[in-house]
């Protein structure tokens, strides 16, 4: 299960919630509320805040919820491992201690909140209310129940969420926001520059004489972490896998025919009818309408006398299957082409179905896919061996047995590793197959020669097994060994050196009066007008980084920059507008509030670090550790 954790840190998933989590604001933090604060208070605390002890089961508390909360959020399985190596435990421990500290200045400076405000706050909770808007009284117990907080206890603890909230409602609140800096923004935002350039490749740098050796030792020298090589690891590898055992030459042709048929739909499109629907008040309009209809008035002019747009009377395609409606879907596939049903009882009242078009269901024989049915089901049957298999391997390795010998009795195969580094790479940098790719490197990596490791789970159902059994240290190469891509590296870095240089003799003659297509016909190249170039977006034949210097560059003036690893750009910055900014139009308005809100942010984050040079703050990280290093 860790391995798979681990694994879901290397994720899309992972990294975004990595993005959300450190991107979250301080203020956001301050006046967050909590879980249940109020059970019993135990012998060890993970933080001390002034007077104020953080309890470790107050800290497990919310750092359960939060990582529940957070799985909810992004719909996977969040864990301890993955948890702390996206730091939930720190942003956790950071906002209940941001929550003590705005309780001991609220209680330094004598603040309370009246009882006729926390009633108000109780009152107009949305969770709280019934069917009718008004607050319910068992829907307020039942929220009590399901959070484990008894009424004085979420009474407590609304009463100093409130307070928090005024507090940093004082301190960070709605500040202004000068006018010059809004004005600083819209530019950033959205100034537009064209420049002139022209593009210098690698023949421009002219030819470039073979090192020496003295050059290539001294470049490697300068370099030789660089070229250090990593440690690499051995390793044999035992996969247990529904594939790994299939039999599909033991299905049977019946078995796989009643397969066939119980699933032809795997196998090819069904059958598919686009059809338009009028829905009646009652069924004695939809039977006067039925009688119209075999008198020759078409559906159409029917849906029109009823006001139904055109848009509106085609319901879709469908399959009988996708149909939500299952006696508008029996009449449906019970028509020809170009036929309209009778009156039809359906879950929404009574209607008239017409089918404007059908298209025919298309499945391969079985003949053509029965190679396919026999695998599925062969699958089928060896995924429900894989645990007595896993038991069987479990007791041989409790025996000390090796892994060839594990093979040869299950009929597996041993995969054997010669070397493989932390980024799944041999020595000659190939990637090499893997079951469980991240969660075996990661695994293998962690272990030792002799040690007895845990079989990973895998995706698919199936274990891993394995042994580490070589490990080459990380050690530096000497130059021979590197040699040739020390070289290539060299000349690389020649090129560019030697672009570099005949590209700043090039500006430093535009800026003395010479044109810009002058210097690119010397250079045997032609220039570009680029336009509209926004903020660091790379455009036509300019980089990401060759924009952001034009950007940086005063209009009017020449520079030059690295525009990829073996060319570079020289320009000339021609205009930069700016469009007016409207004080009153939604652009403007948002430019305010993301100001207000950066500002919010750094005044409220101000505001914690005075109140901690005030009141002492302790933490406590082996109690932290305790917790999120157990399972939740």
């Amino acid at each position: 299960m860790l391995q798979s954790f681990r694994k879901a840190g290397q994720s899309l998933v992972g990294k975004t919630i990595a993005t959300v989590l450190f991107g979250l604001l301080i203020f956001s933090f301050a006046i967050w509320g909590i879980g249940d604060i109020f059970r019993g208070t135990p012998r060890n605390s993970v933080a001390r805040v002034g007077g104020v002890e953080i309890s470790v089961e107050q800290f497990r508390t919310a750092y359960n919820n939060e990582i529940q909360r957070l799985s909810r959020q992004f719909r996977t399985n969040l864990g301890p491992e993955q948890a702390r190596a996206l730091g939930i435990d720190q942003r956790v421990l950071g906002q209940l201690v941001n929550e003590a500290l705005l309780n001991e200045r609220a209680k330094a400076l004598g603040l309370s909140v009246s009882d006729q405000l926390v009633a108000r706050s109780v009152l107009e909770e949305p969770a709280f209310r019934g069917a009718d808007g008004q607050f319910n009284r068992p829907a307020f117990e039942e929220a009590l129940r399901s959070a484990g907080l008894s009424e004085a206890g979420f009474v407590q603890e609304q009463r100093a969420l409130l307070m928090r909230q005024h507090i940093a409602s004082a301190a960070a609140s709605e500040p202004p926001v000068p006018g010059a800096a809004i004005d600083a923004l819209h530019r950033y935002l959205n100034e537009r520059r064209s420049a002139s350039s022209f593009i210098l490749g690698p023949a421009a740098a002219g030819e470039i004489p073979a090192p020496s050796d003295a050059d290539l030792q001294a470049f490697f020298e300068e370099r030789k972490a660089s070229y250090r090589a990593p440690e690499y690891r051995s390793a044999s590898i035992l996969e247990l896998d529904a594939s790994k055992i299939a039999k599909p030459e033991s299905v049977s042709d019946a078995d796989a025919r009643q397969r066939y048929e119980q699933s032809k739909d795997a196998f090819g499109t069904p059958e598919r009818r686009t059809f338009q629907q009028i829905v009646f008040p009652n069924p004695e309009e939809a039977k006067a309408a039925a009688e119209r209809l075999s008198q020759g008035l078409t559906f159409e002019a029917l849906a029109a006398e009823r006001n139904i747009p055109p848009q509106d009377l085609t319901i879709g395609t469908f399959s009988r299957t996708e149909m939500l409606d299952p006696a508008v879907a029996e009449a449906a596939f019970s028509l020809q082409e170009g036929q309209t049903s009778g009156p039809v009882e359906g879950r929404f009242g009574t209607v008239l179905v017409h089918v404007t078009k059908i298209e025919p269901e298309s499945v391969r024989p079985f003949e053509e896919v029965v190679g396919e049915v026999k695998s599925t089901i062969a699958n089928e049957r060896a995924r429900a061996e894989i645990e007595s298999i896993h038991d069987k391997i479990e007791d041989m390795r409790a025996g000390a047995r090796p892994l060839k010998e594990i093979a040869a009795e299950t009929n597996l195969s041993v995969q054997e590793i010669p070397a493989i580094d932390q980024n799944d790479t041999d020595k000659q940098g190939n990637k090499v197959e893997l079951p469980q790719r991240d969660a075996l490197v990661r695994a293998i990596f962690e272990s030792d020669i002799g040690v007895d490791n845990e079989a990973i789970r895998t995706s698919t159902g199936g274990y891993v097994w394995f042994d580490v059994t070589n490990i080459e240290p990380a050690r530096d190469r000497t130059l021979e060994e590197v040699k040739d891509q020390v070289t290539r590296q060299w000349r690389e870095n020649a090129i560019a050196d030697r672009l570099a240089e005949r590209a700043r003799q090039f500006v430093e003659r535009l800026g003395k009066g010479e044109s810009l297509e002058a210097l690119a016909t010397e250079a045997g190249v032609s220039t570009k007008v680029v336009t509209e170039l926004t903020r660091r977006s790379p455009k036509d034949d300019l980089s990401a980084d060759v924009v952001a210097r034009i950007f940086a560059t005063p209009v009017g003036q020449a520079a030059h920059a690295a525009n990829g690893p073996d060319t570079r750009a020289v320009f000339v910055v021609k205009e930069a507008t700016v469009p007016p900014l409207v004080r009153s139009t939604q652009e403007a308005q948002r430019i305010e509030d993301q100001l207000r809100a950066a500002l919010s942010d750094d005044l409220m984050a101000q505001f914690l670090a005075a109140t901690q040079r005030d009141v002492p703050v302790t933490i406590n990280q082996a109690a932290i550790s305790q917790v999120v290093g157990g399972s939740l």
